[in-house]
C-alpha cells in the first residue's frame, strides 16, 4: 500500500484535518507492508510487552471506535477492554491475522470518514471525557491524528526491530 499525500485537495479547515488524519492511517497501514504474520505478534520492546505491529493496528482501530463511537455518538461502549484489563485490544490482537486487522482498521476507518462528512466540526460530543467537558469534532479529529502519528513512531521502531526496514 502506498500512503495518500498529506496535501489536501482544498485548504479549508474540515479538508485539511481529515486529509491529516486520513495520511496518519494510511502511514500506519504502509509500515505493515511485508510484515510477516510471526513478525506482526512479536514484542520486541522488555517495556512494553503488548507493543507488537498487530497490538498497535488493533489499538489504532478501536481507539477510533471509542472516540466517534462512544464518545462523539455516545453509544454504549462495546470494545474489548475491560476494567481488569483496559489494554485488551492489544493483547488479544496476536490472535487473528494482520491482514484481518489492516481490514478492520480500514472498514472502520471509512465509516468514521462518513461520520465526520455528516456533522458540524462545532459538533460537540454526546459524551463528556473529564471534568463534564463535552469536545467538538473538530477536537476528536486533532486528537485522533496525534494519537495515530505517535503510534506510527512506535510502528517505525519495531519494524527496523524486525526486519530493518525504515522509512518516513
Amino acid at each position: 500500500m502506498t500512503r495518500a499525500d498529506d496535501t489536501p485537495p482544498a485548504w479549508d479547515e474540515r479538508t485539511q484535518l481529515t486529509t491529516f488524519l486520513d495520511y496518519a492511517r494510511d502511514t500506519a497501514r504502509a509500515k505493515c507492508d511485508g510484515v510477516s504474520a510471526e513478525n506482526a505478534r512479536k514484542a520486541l520492546l522488555p517495556g512494553s510487552p503488548l507493543m507488537t505491529v498487530s497490538g498497535v493496528i488493533n489499538h489504532l482501530r478501536w481507539v477510533e471506535y471509542y472516540w466517534f463511537q462512544v464518545v462523539f455518538c455516545g453509544e454504549e461502549d462495546r470494545g474489548p477492554w475491560t476494567e481488569d484489563d483496559p489494554d485488551r485490544e492489544m493483547r488479544i490482537a496476536v490472535d487473528f491475522p494482520l491482514t484481518q486487522l489492516l481490514d478492520e482498521y480500514a472498514e472502520h476507518s471509512a465509516r468514521y470518514r462518513e461520520l465526520v462528512a455528516g456533522n458540524s466540526l462545532d459538533e460537540r460530543a454526546r459524551r463528556p471525557v473529564r471534568d463534564g467537558l463535552h469536545v467538538d469534532l473538530r477536537w476528536i479529529l486533532l486528537h485522533l491524528t496525534e494519537e495515530t502519528a505517535r503510534h506510527n513512531g512506535h510502528l517505525d521502531i519495531l519494524r527496523e526491530m524486525l526486519d530493518g526496514t525504515t522509512g518516513d
